[in-house]
């Protein structure tokens, strides 16, 4: 019974994924758009085609478990993504636009780091190595990205917001 029961809680975590994975496809050209930081545009971009690539690899894994994503849409990533559209709009004419933006991406990545790590455990745990091997190469790119903002912000985007 505890299998199942952890089976159940996987899958449920994947779905979220999914869900999550897809609306970020969604959003990111309007941050790509609204980016005036060419380092940041490319990183924004750069991420959008490993995004893609991810959710991807979340089909193979439904695949191998002979299931299909289910519809439903991922409260959290919405929510992250709304305040995201915010910060967007509440910086657009400032010079702080693309550090918001860093900031808002970055509570993203993190978002996804907690999920990937959650599924890449529990597949572990199902003995469910490859899966959990995949969701380990989602879960370092995740890491990737969250340290390339991190570098962005600190060597040249931070330090242009306070010029102002």
């Amino acid at each position: 019974m505890p299998r199942e029961s952890l089976q159940t809680l996987y899958e449920h975590e994947l779905t979220d994924l999914y869900s999550a994975e897809t609306q970020i496809i969604e959003a990111l050209p309007k941050l790509i758009k609204a980016a005036t930081n060419p380092a940041l545009k490319a990183a924004l971009t750069e991420h959008l085609a490993i995004t893609e690539t991810q959710l991807g690899r979340l089909d193979q894994i439904f695949e191998a478990l002979g299931k299909k994503p289910e519809s439903e849409k991922c409260k959290g990533m919405e929510g992250l993504i709304k305040e995201g559209d915010k910060a967007i709009e509440e910086h657009k004419d400032s010079d702080v636009l693309d550090a918001a933006i860093i900031g808002a991406t970055q509570r993203v990545e993190h978002y996804e780091m907690a999920g990937y790590g959650c599924a890449r455990t529990y597949a572990a745990m199902l003995g469910l190595t490859k899966q959990s091997e995949i969701l380990q190469t989602t879960l370092n790119e995740e890491g990737e990205a969250d340290h390339r903002l991190t570098d962005l912000a600190e060597e040249c985007v931070n330090l242009e917001a306070m010029k102002v």
